[in-house]
């Protein structure tokens, strides 16, 4: 009922690291970042128009997958953040639940930051369970009264991993950049590295470059591993319990106090330096790699900063192994960590393309399968790997993630989502290994197969699966949810 064709959606599409990649704050790309975006863009709808301060009212309805786990993963919570003018990658994490508290208190609500206007969530804000539009199930409209009577009306689209599509409007100006090397599949990847000769990574680079300088975007690369070090950081170093009213324990700091047995640190740095004195034993490695992801995915659901890659969801899968790779195998160099994230970023790209990364219309092989097919990918390259080694270990990530449902338990971006994007790392080191290892002459499966395999199992499988808490695990496991 929610399906539509991949090309009507976004034709000849080219789409940057910058977009598969993004900060935000969590806990959802499709629920979380993109509602809020979607808030951004009405704004600047309102504004365009000098009408900003002419609203008298304003209401938010939620449709589809957006109303029936939105409460879990803050979709009310980012609606007003956008509206209010907070930008998920600058707004300090700590301000949001005052900022959510002082709107519910007063009942009113300041667009973009100065315009005031009554606003109380529980009227304003719709929850249409039972409400879907036909383009994709993550759908919300903006409705606007001004002082003269008129009433203004936008709908948008939260497509998956943040990226968010208006209603009856083209593809954003980054999707009409000329690249040097279109891609839209992994074939199309092959066909560029052989007729240059140039790593996957390498391509990737020469189209940036038609978006920007490429020291600039080398930065803006070292800038989100950063970014995704300080919540791998922050996550092992905080404990207590996950918001939301499941009451689910954070275990990374836990985990990581237990295997530094007593070392001590007082930064990234220093903490870094106390895990690679712990030795490079299997379990002890597999025990960190385990933590990174919990950490990151523990943020996450915090409403912390966190890197979408290609999901909120799914955000820990990459950090972990890359964090894996820096730590443990020598990677921790610039050109290392950049041949990494250029390479993931391409078959993140080409699995939107080809499929989607949202859990909304794909279940959980989206997110988790594509990130830990990304991962694979990447530190296959990073570890020297042919380009069609690297296609494969990516294939072989995603083969066997296929059919992956999303299930959230309280719609919450919790259980179970945080343990498998550990498992989501596991996997992309094992198809990278294997890849590795492997000849790709002799393969069966293509990663192309793969996708459109991917494809079809979305378009196949029930609805209940798809991050609407109506099956499996949210089914099998009646918890009561505390409001708080």
């Amino acid at each position: 009922m929610f399906y539509l064709c991949r090309k009507q959606i976004l034709p000849h599409e080219s789409i940057s690291i910058f977009d598969i990649f993004k900060i935000g704050v969590g806990p959802s790309s499709s629920h979380t970042l993109g509602p809020w975006r979607a808030a951004q863009r009405f704004l600047a709808f309102l504004e365009s128009g000098n009408r900003l301060q002419e609203v008298l009212s304003v209401r938010v309805l939620l449709y589809g997958s957006l109303a029936k786990t939105g409460i879990g993963h803050g979709t009310d919570l980012a609606v007003q953040l956008g509206l209010g003018g907070a930008d998920p990658v600058t707004v300090d994490v700590s301000s949001i639940p005052s900022r959510i508290n002082d709107i519910r208190e007063m009942k009113k609500l300041l667009l973009q930051g100065r315009h005031e206007v009554d606003f109380d969530p529980k009227e304003d804000i719709e929850f249409l369970v039972s409400e879907s539009l036909p383009f994709h199930p993550n759908a919300l409209t903006f409705l606007a009264i001004l002082r003269n009577g008129d009433q203004l009306a936008e709908t948008y689209y939260s497509v998956g991993g943040g990226f968010v599509v208006k209603e009856g409007q083209a593809p954003s100006d980054s999707s009409s950049v000329q690249l040097p090397f279109p891609i839209d599949n992994a074939d199309d990847i092959l066909h560029w590295c052989r007729k240059t000769g140039l790593s996957i990574s390498e391509v990737v680079m020469e189209n940036e470059n038609a978006w920007r300088d490429e020291q600039e975007t080398k930065a803006g690369l070292l800038n989100i591993w950063q970014v995704m070090k300080e919540c791998m950081f922050r996550g092992c170093n905080t404990g207590g319990s996950l918001p939301g009213g499941l009451g689910v324990k954070r275990r990374a700091a836990e985990l990581c106090r237990k295997l530094l047995r007593g070392k001590t640190y007082h930064d990234y740095d220093s903490w870094v330096e106390a895990i690679r004195q712990g030795g490079s034993d299997f379990k002890y490695i597999l025990d960190w790699v385990s933590c990174f992801a919990l950490a990151v995915n523990e943020e996450n659901a915090s409403f912390g900063r966190v890197v979408t890659a290609p999901t909120n969801g799914a955000a820990g899968v990459i950090p972990a192994v890359l964090q894996y790779f820096v730590l443990f195998n020598g990677g921790d160099r610039e050109d290392k960590i950049l041949q990494f994230l250029l390479t993931a970023s391409e078959i993140g790209s080409i699995f939107k393309k080809g499929a989607t990364i949202s859990a909304a219309m794909g279940g959980c092989q989206a997110e988790i399968g594509v990130s830990s097919a990304m991962a694979a990918a990447g530190l296959t390259e990073a570890f020297g790997g042919t380009q069609r080694q690297a296609l494969m270990a990516a294939e072989i990530a995603m083969e066997h993630h296929l059919g992956m449902t999303c299930d959230p338990i309280g719609g919450l971006v919790q259980i179970p989502c945080i343990e498998r994007n550990t498992m989501g790392a596991i996997k992309a080191i094992t198809a990278s290994q294997l890849a590795l290892q492997s000849t790709p002459d002799f393969a069966k499966v293509s990663l192309d197969a793969v996708i459109n395999t991917m494809w079809d199992t979305a378009k196949d499988m029930n609805f209940k699966y798809k991050e609407t808490a109506e099956g499996g695990l949210a089914l099998q496991v009646p918890l009561g949810l505390k409001e708080c």
